[in-house]
């Protein structure tokens, strides 16, 4: 049912993206655009683009109230956090500890009677 839904719904917002860019520009949008329509009256004429926009963001709308009604059914119930706690903890990898070569790659710190250079054993 969750599958028959998302379908209906990524149909409806391509529908709806290719009828938004079929309309023409009424002007305002930024100042662009062309208008050349009544630009005295408060509302145009609702074209049949207009009212299929209105019809496809309803179901938009409506889509989506069920696709997270569904997701909420479907739910666990928990918070991720929850979830998280319940693995054991992580083992933390160990590096092996190198052997002390001295080829320290800094200076000898200040009353530190090693020599500057690596002495052979």
């Amino acid at each position: 049912m969750e599958n028959v839904i998302l379908l209906v719904h990524l149909l409806l917002t391509l529908t709806l993206i290719v009828v938004v860019l079929l309309q023409r520009s009424e002007g305002g949008g930024l100042g662009m655009g062309g208008g050349g329509g009544n630009a005295t009256a408060g509302r145009s004429a609702a074209t049949a683009l207009g009212k299929m926009t209105w019809v496809l963001g309803i179901g938009l709308f409506v889509t989506s109230m069920a696709l997270t009604i569904i997701a909420a059914q479907t739910s666990s119930g928990s918070s991720v956090l929850d979830r998280i706690t319940d693995r054991p903890a992580a083992q933390e990898e160990t590096s092996p500890e190198l052997p002390d070569t001295g080829n320290d790659l800094l200076p000898p710190a200040e009353g530190d009677d090693a020599p500057l250079t690596p002495t052979a054993d």
